[in-house]
């Protein structure tokens, strides 16, 4: 073939980038070039990245298995050696990563090319990507509306065809809530699947995962078979696969029995009419495909799952008081502040009941998946909202009522986060005024290679390849 066109390349996936590499009919330096000129004509809309592209690029292994495919990391902490972070805040100066951690060595050791670091909330703890130091990050689909969080910043450059796929990391849904505003797929791992370390022993207590975005659910299965080998010496360690994801995603599961539902637990979300619908027609899709079908939900209650959250709050307020870049609190978003001084005031009985809440929940969803392989559920209850919606900068919240104000936008996701399940959300639906919608798969612990089984067959049933949004690299 001739010069790589930058449609050309923003329309493939980072398997078909790297075939055309292996094959020799472009060279991955050429890949690079274009990756650079299509993350500098969206980003100017989108607002996604934090600093200037790296260049050089990061180092990475020429012979890895996604060796040549660009990617881009989430400002969520000391990442990559060498690499300055703020986690979207603007008390935090001149902090920069003194090593790797175990999952950069692996995206490494896989080749990918990384170009950039990508926007996200302040510390991590908001559905929507608009930081005051950032300010919002854009939806490529519609620009007055927001891309989720908090990975929104890397779900905005895949979305847009900049790069094919990103890192990002999920506390209560915040790989999966940008994937359904964005248009993408989504996995959250098992607890486990992904190393946390060297600097972090259980992140979040466990709730915290590490993983990216991607377009397509070969890329995501491929993404696993790089980077998902066992932790070594990490308290939780997923029970591992015989085969590789990317031969699994290719085997029939046989007839699954699946649950759905579009009711949040506890009833405190009203879920958008055209969301629900889009859940209901997923259900058809996977009885078409030949799955059995019936209206469930695992029993549990909601406050448990903001109990269980406060977990993660204190857990990241905990990281920030001890580290060396203590941050001024005048300098801090409301809630922020707000997390920093009830982590000072959270004790050990506070921790040992947010325990007990989080052994309630993994309990109640453990039983469920005795009775059914898989769980249907809607990823958010509304369409992607307007920024300014879910304001972080508000000081009149709790660290609990914040978690329910954005459990109101997300309702779905924390849940798993809570008991480690594997949750991926899919593209499967647009919205009356061409919104992306996504759908949410659950699956009992380990069973990555279920959901990428049932994404498969969903992706060949209902294919979203060729929808593109507004803003796009072409």
């Amino acid at each position: 073939m001739g010069p790589l066109e930058l449609y050309e390349y923003a329309r493939l996936d980072a398997v078909g980038l790297r075939e055309l590499i292996r094959a020799g009919e472009v060279t991955a330096t050429e890949v690079e070039s274009v990756a650079r000129a299509a993350i500098a004509q969206v980003d100017a809309d989108l607002d996604a990245l934090t600093l200037p592209m790296f260049d050089p690029a990061l180092d990475h292994s020429p012979d890895g298995s996604l060796s040549g495919v660009p990617f881009v990391i989430k400002d969520s902490g000391p990442f990559a050696k060498g690499v300055p972070f703020a986690l979207g805040s603007l008390s935090i100066r001149g902090a920069v990563a003194a090593v790797d951690h175990d999952l950069m060595t692996r995206f490494r050791t896989a080749g990918l090319v990384t170009l950039g670091q990508t926007t996200a909330p302040e510390f991590g703890l908001n559905f929507a990507t608009e930081s005051v130091r950032y300010g919002p990050t854009r939806n490529p689909w519609a620009l007055g509306r927001g891309v989720g969080g908090s990975s929104g910043g890397s779900a905005a450059l895949v979305a847009a065809g900049a790069v094919p796929l990103a890192h990002g990391n999920d506390g209560a849904g915040s790989l999966r809530v940008p994937a359904s505003c964005c248009g993408l797929v989504g996995l959250k791992p098992s607890r486990g699947r992904i190393p946390c370390g060297p600097l972090v022993g259980e992140a979040g207590f466990g709730h915290i995962y590490e993983f990216a975005l991607t377009r397509t659910v070969r890329d995501t299965a491929h993404l696993l078979d790089a980077v998902a080998a066992p932790p070594i010496g990490e308290k939780y360690a997923a029970p591992t696969l015989a085969d590789r994801y990317a031969d699994a995603m290719r085997a029939d599961p046989g007839r699954l029995r699946v649950a759905l539902t579009t009711e949040p637990w506890g009833g405190g979300s009203a879920v958008d009419p055209q969301v629900s619908a889009a859940a209901v027609a997923a259900g058809a899709i996977l009885e078409w495909i030949g799955h059995t079908v019936t209206e469930e939900h695992p029993q549990f209650d909601a406050e448990d799952v903001v109990e269980a959250s406060m977990l993660t709050a204190v857990s990241t307020g905990a990281a920030i008081l001890r580290a060396p870049h203590r941050p001024d609190p005048a300098l801090l978003e409301a809630v922020s502040r707000t997390v920093l001084q009830e982590t000072q005031a959270f004790t050990a009985l506070d921790v040992a009941a947010a325990l007990d809440a989080q052994h309630r929940v993994t309990r109640s969803i453990g039983m469920f998946f005795t009775r059914f392989d898989l769980l249907v559920t809607p990823t958010v209850a509304w369409l992607p909202v307007p920024h300014g919606t879910l304001d972080y900068d508000d000081p009149r919240h709790s660290v609990r009522s914040w978690l329910r104000r954005i459990f109101e936008f997300g309702p779905f996701t924390a849940p798993f986060n809570v008991s480690g399940h594997p949750a991926i959300s899919l593209p499967l639906a647009s919205s009356r005024e061409g919104l992306p919608i996504g759908i949410q798969l659950v699956a009992a612990t380990g069973r990555e290679d279920l959901l990428v089984q049932v994404a498969a067959q969903c992706e060949q049933a209902a294919p979203w390849k060729d929808r593109q949004p507004s803003i796009f690299a072409d």
